[in-house]
């Protein structure tokens, strides 16, 4: 880094130094832009800066003069309209600037760097992952050029650093590719780093990035933050990461404080040099802080460690802190014996990035303090001594000399306006012209060449190393002269008319410039002139081995000391070195020309550079990409050009790398650019064909079409070479396709007036690209040319062959007859025109030409005179029924003759048109008679099925309304109890306990559930650590990718496994959703190459056959927990509550569950229960003397009843929390058997109301449930009553079991039970009609707050739904049905069908068996709904799929309505997904059972432990995290388990 930072400097240094020996005033060179300057950068190649201001980029050259500008804005896409340039960075080896402004939330673009008017690459439509830079303008963006290499390829990337903005992506740290390769495109972020991106609580900081750097294989950031979102104070961190760490897990911060008590706190520039340093201030003044990178680095690997391997601590004390987790007590719980080199690059079994607490920050003492704000820092070492250039917000610079005791000795003022760059001079000796005044600068650049007498720089003072050659002294002393030899000097003055004296036979003749030479003359004479020449060695001779390629006789030598070509008495140089014997440089390349080339070689390239040698010989090899190149000696130029001819290169091996030269001495010089082997790849030509007769322009399209230079290639067709027109780098190359061949030509008749269609008939038309002729259509075989018109006086010189003339002869006619044929006659018709093309008209009438003879033409008149076609001849009345035939052909016209029509006698027709049309009218009146008889008839029969219908139609309506009136009625208290807070949500735990594992093996009493671990006391602690570094390996990818796997690959993980153990994973990583949604994703990714190219698509998530289908489940599940209690939880519970409260209206069999009003025709009752309403006045017992109305049915059972009662007294309660109750203890007590209860045959009626002649307002009362050993003695003879009469099976309420009513109807047979069979039917289908009518509007009202993507949509499944979309695009076999099939599979079937059949999994309610038949025939016409399939009912289907058979069109178009909406809506970025689920998990993952989940995992991790111990030792990756150590030791801790540590 040193060395780099000293070239820099030594760079600017000397363009400033040229600029003050032009002019000794210095003039101050500026420019000023119209917008505000945002960034500024400089190529150190070329010296070119680039400024980045509101809606430009500048390109200026050394001086500040304008080379270019680019606009960039204003676009409509932003707040302000005006993008700024965010970050620029100079991309030198493929000579493009890196842009990135404030359009489409921070796109980027490449620029040319020689002409930044050429925009290289842009692109607005690869979506957010192509977004780089922030839309506000308040968020910093710093970058800093890096590589990258994936699969044995190596890329050009930029690691970028961005602060944190309300419409930005939430990473702190990114890296971008600068090239498309396989998935990525151009900018897109190429590092998901989900195990440790910096994402889930940035909203809780403020970053501010000041830098970013480069130093011996790690990545810098500097920045300053806030402690959290309410608190204001900004703090200074460097953080760092491995260059090549491709996960981010080495990213670890480090505070850095500046002056007492870190008093200077925010970070405000920097800049690295020899002693890395930053600058820090608060708000009233601003400090320079210095701060030694070995030092830092040091820190970094102390907290490093201490996380490692001490538990955070630092000599007992806690010094790591994780600043981006919720869960810091999770980390650095284990002691790891890890390299030193695992431990600096960080490994991915650590969630989080690391960093020191504040007692172990970095300090330093300020060595400089200033009132204001300084904004910019920049240093320069000179002559040993350190000098800082400070730049502050007033636009001023001040030098400052770094001692033990630091001056400002000089300010420069500034520009507040920041619209100006300005060029200012790091030093102005030049400008003092004595000792004194050049010493009272105190500048460290600057003292006083004593034998030059001037003041200058000492690298600029050729004697400065003599003593007292150069003066500098910060004491202001000078040189004083005592005395001098000789004392004076005389000039003699001629005598009057005597010659003034001239040179005369100088000698030497040559001078050298910058040596003192005396030259001699001896005459006063005037003589004729002579020539001396003065020259300078370093011309033209700007290295090495140009210098000693001089002519010997002007004794030049190359000066290694002073690294220029001088005259040898000028190089001062050690007594023991002969100057003309001294070796030269390394070879250096500046450029190679072409960059690329074929894999086999053949082609030359040049080398250009300095010091290649001074003869051709002094090339001893040449190596391009390791593979030697023949020097073509013919084409070397002394120093700095040598060409050579590549060979081919191994295809097997790296087809890229540096140019390597050797010379003479064994010196060699290597480029810092690239060549690249790689051969063209055409893959278009157009046109496809072309004419024979060549001149064709021919395109070939396709990649690396740049390769090698434009005389390398060469292109031929058919073996015929063809001209090379331009090459378009890496895009196209357009040729000319050059033969010969004769011209065809064809004779045409034509008129002299013109117009003539010729059609030229043949093939190959569409191969010609240009025309002469006007071509109309663009039909393969054929072509259209009008012909001009040709005026007869014209001489016809050119084709007089070509024109026939041809004339009518005039004639007139009589008509007699219809079939008379018109004979018009003249001469030339056949050679001029076709019958085809002839038009004739007798009057205005067209009549049709039958044959076209040379001399003659037929035509057919018309029958009836036509009117004249003209008004001259309808003013002819001389001949009424005379008319004109006219000929036309092209644009001419001619009379021919007239036509007389004769007047004839038409009385006959008065006769036959009465003898045809009257018997045609009989028959129609008969027939129109006959039909409307049959009309009629048919009309009443239709008007009496018609009203039959109508009756039937117009019951069930009635029918329907009056229970849906009562239903409305009935529920309207509950509609009005519905408010948020009376609808009873579950909470987010209880909601995923039921969803994950309510459905596994042990239901309620699963462990998840329970919460209880069994769990010695003793090893209470040992476990829980375990399980935290558990839960850390898990947030490996790449363990947790090999432990899914290998549990897959297991024949006895069975599918129940997947499902228990996809819902574990769920809640163990619940703390890292995104980190979840990260491994989702790539499972699914597997999953649909999977299914894509080896199984049918369509089937894919239909089951769940894997982990991640399971984890999908769930991943819905968490996403829409606040969506439904938002907006889909009220229609879904007015549903519930609308068919529970419809079912419970009528009689329910409480033993064989099937009910009289139900949509499920398997739990319809099946015959007509005669029953009654009575109303009971329930007092609860111990709760005061108040009455509730309860309405109940006297063929209830004692429990419908009691459950009905609790339902109405405790409406408002959740269910869970409702308290058990029996019937009263005074008065009678009701019971659901008794001794009491009736029996019929074998079989015993459960008792209802009826049973015990309960009357309408009967008072009933409710005694909670005692505890059982309290109530055994009072009531012992009683419960052993009830228990023997309970284990009866032989028990029924309203119907006996079907094969009972079977086994009677068999002895029976009579025609009653066959009528009452009929009548069952009916009532069947009329009472589903009913329920159905009834509970319409509720379904409706769900299915809407379901499909609707005009309200508020999910943006989880807008997220799944991209994701869905824009995987199917990648996939040729993938259509828009099989789309519609996975988003019904991820959603609807995965998720809503779910709730709707399990109410009780959002609400805390209890789901009867007849209440969930009613559920799943609403769920399966959900599904039907979702479904692209036609359903083809028919009588034999089933009544269910009947039931809403009219309805399932409707429901389709809003599925397809809302899944076009979905897609059209804008798309949900990263940045917002991952804030909501880092929401999720902040709220909500303290609540869940996140151990319990932890411990059953491993015992999965466990049972199959040598398998994925087996699968991570196969693993690369694995091995190099050590993740099978890390399994091992928390095996050891959990079960002490043996392993090989």
């Amino acid at each position: 880094m040193a060395s780099w930072v000293s070239l820099l400097l030594f760079l600017f240094c000397q363009s400033i130094s040229r600029a003050q020996e032009e002019s000794s005033n210095i003039p101050i060179l500026e420019f000023t832009s119209e917008t505000s300057i945002n960034n500024v950068v400089q190529d150190p190649q070329t010296g070119r800066i680039y400024l980045g201001a509101v809606n430009t980029i500048f390109q200026l050259g050394p001086s500040l003069h304008l080379e270019a500008r680019a606009e960039t804005g204003p676009k409509e896409d932003a707040r302000t309209c005006t993008p700024p340039a965010s970050l620029l960075l100079v991309h030198p080896s493929n000579g493009s600037l890196i842009v990135c402004g404030s359009r489409y939330r921070g796109i980027c673009s490449l620029l040319n760097l020689t002409n930044v008017e050429q925009q290289l690459y842009y692109s607005d439509s690869k979506g957010e992952r192509t977004y780089v830079a922030s839309i506000e303008d308040n968020v910093n963006v710093v970058g800093v050029m890096s590589t990258y290499s994936k699969d044995g390829h190596t890329f050009s990337v930029f690691l970028v650093g961005k602060g944190y903005g309300g419409l930005d992506s939430t990473k702190l740290i990114s890296t971008r590719i600068l090239q498309d390769f396989r998935e990525w495109v151009v900018f897109e972020s190429i590092i998901e780093a989900s195990t440790v991106q910096t994402t889930p609580f940035v909203p809780k900081y403020l970053h501010d990035f000041r830098h970013a750097f480069k130093e011996d294989g790690f990545v810098y950031f500097l920045f300053s933050r806030t402690l959290d979102g309410t608190d204001n104070k900004n703090l200074t961190f460097v953080s760092r990461l491995c260059e090549d760490d491709q996960h981010y897990y080495s990213h670890t911060e480090l505070q850095l404080n500046c002056g007492p008590n870190n008093r200077y706190n925010k970070v405000q520039a920097a800049y690295v040099a020899s002693p890395g340093k930053e600058l820090a201030r608060d708000d009233n003044d601003s400090a320079l802080c210095m701060y030694p990178l070995n030092a830092i680095n040091e820190r970094l690997v102390d907290i490093i460690s201490a996380c490692y391997s001490d538990s955070g601590k630092i000599s007992g004390y806690p010094a790591v802190d994780i600043p981006y987790s919720s869960k810091t007590d999770e980390f650095c719980t284990s002691r790891i014996a890890v390299s030193a080199s695992f431990m600096s690059c960080g490994a991915d079994f650590l969630p989080s990035p690391l960093a020191s607490k504040p007692k172990f920050a970095l300090k330093a003492n300020s060595v400089l303090t200033k009132s204001g704000l300084l904004t910019a820092v920049a240093v320069a070492v000179e002559n040993d001594h350190t000098i800082a250039f400070l730049g502050n917000n007033q636009g001023e610079v001040f030098k400052v000399h770094l001692t033990a005791e630091p001056d400002v000795y000089s300010k420069t003022p500034g520009d507040t306006m920041g619209e100006k760059i300005t060029k200012v001079p790091v030093q102005t000796c030049l400008q003092k012209k004595d000792c004194q005044s050049c010493v009272e600068l105190k500048d460290p650049y600057c003292g006083w060449c004593v034998l030059e007498g001037r003041c200058t720089r000492r690298s600029e003072c050729r004697r400065a190393e003599e003593k007292n050659g150069w003066l500098w002294s910060p004491r202001q002393h000078c040189v004083k002269i005592f005395s001098f030899h000789p004392p004076n000097l005389s000039c003699k003055k001629t005598q009057k008319g005597a010659k003034c004296p001239q040179f005369e036979n100088p000698d030497p003749v040559l001078i050298p410039v910058g040596y003192k030479t005396p030259i001699m003359f001896f005459s006063f004479g005037l003589t004729p002139s002579h020539t001396v020449t003065l020259y300078n060695c370093s011309m033209g001779r700007e290295d090495c081995s140009l210098c000693k390629n001089a002519d010997p006789k002007y004794r030049c030598v190359w000066c290694a000391k002073q690294k220029a070509c001088v005259y040898e008495k000028l190089c001062t140089t050690q007594q023991t070195e002969d100057p003309y014997n001294i070796e030269c440089p390394d070879p250096q390349i500046t450029d190679i020309i072409p960059r690329f080339g074929p894999m086999r070689g053949g082609i030359s390239i040049t080398i250009r550079g300095s010091n290649l040698g001074i003869h051709k010989e002094d090339i001893k090899s040449i190596t391009v990409v390791g593979e030697p190149c023949i020097h073509q000696e013919e084409k070397y130029s002394v120093s700095t050009s040598v060409v050579c001819e590549i060979g081919s290169i191994d295809p097997m091996r790296g087809h890229w790398g540096q140019v390597e030269v050797e010379v003479k001495g064994g010196k060699r010089g290597t480029s810092s650019m690239y060549f690249t082997y790689r051969d063209p790849i055409p893959e278009a030509v157009t046109p496809a064909r072309g004419p024979k007769a060549g001149g064709t322009l021919i395109t070939i399209s396709g990649r690396f079409l740049d390769t090698g230079s434009k005389d390398d290639v060469q292109v031929t067709i058919g073996g015929v070479d063809c001209t090379l027109v331009f090459v378009w780098p890496d895009i196209s190359i357009l040729i000319h396709v050059l033969f010969c061949a004769l011209g065809i030509y064809m004779y045409v008749c034509v008129f002299f007036s013109g117009g003539r269609n010729i059609v030229v008939t043949g093939s190959g038309f569409d191969l010609i690209q240009t025309a002469i002729m006007r071509v109309h259509g663009d039909n393969s075989t054929a072509f259209e040319v009008f012909t001009p018109f040709i005026h007869q006086h014209l001489p016809l010189h050119l084709h007089p062959s070509l024109i026939v003339i041809m004339s009518l002869l005039s004639s007139h006619f009589v008509l007699t007859s219809l079939s008379f044929a018109l004979s018009l006659q003249g001469r030339g018709f056949s050679k001029a025109m076709t019958a085809k093309e002839a038009q004739a008209f007798v009057g205005d009438v067209s009549c049709q030409v039958n044959t076209l003879q040379d001399d003659k033409l037929f035509l057919d008149p018309p029958s009836t005179p036509p009117r004249a076609r003209s008004r001259r001849h309808r003013r002819d009345t001389r001949f009424p029924l005379c008319v004109y035939p006219q000929i036309k052909f092209g644009k001419g016209e001619w009379v021919v003759g007239s036509v007389q029509y004769e007047n004839k006698n038409d009385s006959s027709l008065y006769i036959i048109i009465p003898a045809v049309i009257v018997p045609m009218l009989l028959i129609i009146a008969i027939s129109v008679y006959c039909y409307r008889r049959k009309s009629q008839q048919a009309e009443r029969e239709y008007e009496k099925v018609k009203h039959q219908l109508e009756n039937l139609e117009e019951s069930v309506r009635d029918r329907c309304k009056k229970e849906f009136t009562d239903l409305m009625i009935e529920m309207e208290d509950h509609t009005n109890e519905l408010s948020e807070g009376r609808i009873p949500f579950l909470d987010y735990k209880t909601y995923t306990d039921r969803v994950f594992f309510l459905p596994s093996k042990d239901g309620a009493n699963d462990v998840m559930i329970t919460g209880k671990l069994d769990i010695p006391e003793a090893r209470r602690a040992t476990v829980t650590q375990a399980l935290n570094q558990f839960s850390n390996l898990l947030n490996s990818k790449t363990f947790l990718i090999n432990f899914i796997r290998t549990l897959e690959r297991s024949h006895d993980f069975n599918a129940r496994a997947k499902v228990y153990f996809a819902s574990l994973l769920t809640v163990a990583l619940h703390g890292k959703l995104e980190y979840y949604t990260d491994i989702m994703r790539t499972l699914l990714l597997e999953l649909m190459e999977e299914y894509v190219h080896s199984k049918n698509p369509k089937l894919m998530l239909r089951r769940s056959e894997t982990v991640v289908e399971r984890m999908l489940c769930n991943w819905m599940s968490i996403c829409l927990y606040q969506f439904l209690k938002d907006s889909a939880g009220e229609p879904l519970y007015k549903l519930f509550r609308a068919i529970k409260h419809q079912i419970e209206k009528g009689p329910v069999d409480a033993r064989v569950k099937k009910a009289k009003y139900t949509l499920n025709d398997t739990g319809l009752l099946g015959d007509d229960v005669e029953y009654s309403v009575l109303t009971l006045q329930v007092l609860v017992h111990g709760e005061g003397p108040d009455v509730t109305p309860v309405k109940v049915l006297n063929c209830d059972t004692i429990s419908q009843v009691k459950e009905k009662i609790i339902e109405q007294v405790y409406r408002n309660l959740p269910y869970s929390l409702r308290p058990k109750w029996r019937p009263g203890s005074t008065g009678q007590i009701l019971s659901d058997l008794d001794l009491t209860s009736q029996k019929e045959g074998r079989w015993r009626r459960i008792n209802t109301l009826a049973h015990y002649n309960v009357r309408d307002n009967a008072t009933l009362v409710l005694s909670r449930v005692l505890h059982p050993q309290q109530n055994y003695d009072q009531n012992q003879e009683n419960h052993e009553e009830r228990n023997a009469l309970l284990e009866d099976d032989k028990v029924f309420h309203l119907v006996r079991p079907a094969d009972e009513l079977d086994e009677i109807k068999s002895k029976r047979g009579s025609i009653k039970d066959k009528s009452m069979t009929k009548a069952i039917t009916e009532i069947y289908l009329t009472r589903l009609l009913s329920v159905k009518g009834t509970l319409q509007q509720f379904v409706d009202d769900f299915f809407r707050s379901v499909l609707c993507s005009g309200a508020v949509v999910p943006p989880a499944v807008k997220y799944f739904f991209d994701f869905l979309d824009e995987q199917a695009l990648k996939h040729n076999n993938v259509d828009e049905e099989t789309i519609h099939i996975w988003k019904t599979n991820s959603l609807p079937l995965r998720f809503w069908v779910n709730i709707l059949k399990n109410p009780h999994f959002i609400f805390d309610v209890h789901v009867s068996e007849v209440v969930d038949a009613s559920l799943s025939v609403i769920a399966q016409t959900f599904m039907d709904a979702c479904t692209k399939s036609e359903h083809k009912l028919s009588r034999d289907s089933p009544s269910n799929k009947l039931l809403y058979a009219k309805e399932i069109s409707t429901y389709k178009k809003m599925v397809d309505d809302y899944y076009k909406g979905i897609r059209q809506m804008v798309s949900v970025s990263d940045q917002d997904m991952n804030t909501h689920l880092a929401e999720v998990s902040r709220s909500h993952t303290d609540k869940l059972n996140t151990q319990v989940a932890l411990h059953q995992l491993y015992q999965y991790a466990s049972k199959y432990y040598d398998g994925i111990i087996a699968s991570l030792d196969e693993d690369p990756a694995a091995q190099s995290k050590q993740l099978t150590l890390r399994l091992q030791q928390i095996a050891a801790a959990l079960e002490n388990k043996v392993t090989d540590l």
